[in-house]
């Protein structure tokens, strides 16, 4: 069971054409993930997401933190990464 999750977009710093929802952040913290390694965290996620990553998703931002590490980060989420692809066409 998921302490606090969220789903949002990427950020304006990326270098998509205007109105494009092709970047998305995903920020989940939960219980289960306290014996579960960064990576196959992320694995975990991109498979509860394979439907909806088959549309035109450009990118995928994941936050996946226990509630321990979520607390020791003040419940901050780190921004995206600036976007190397695309055009703004």
């Amino acid at each position: 069971e998921a302490v606090v999750w969220g789903v949002g977009g990427g950020g304006g710093s990326h270098n998509v054409p205007r109105g494009s929802e092709s970047h998305f952040k995903v920020v989940l913290v939960a219980h289960a993930f306290a014996s579960v390694p960064l990576l196959e965290r992320h694995r975990l996620v991109n498979e509860a997401l394979a439907d909806e990553l088959k549309g035109p998703v450009h990118a995928l931002s994941i936050v996946a933190k226990t509630p321990a590490q979520w607390a020791k980060a003040s419940g901050a989420v780190p921004p995206s990464p600036p976007c190397l692809g695309g055009s703004k066409a």
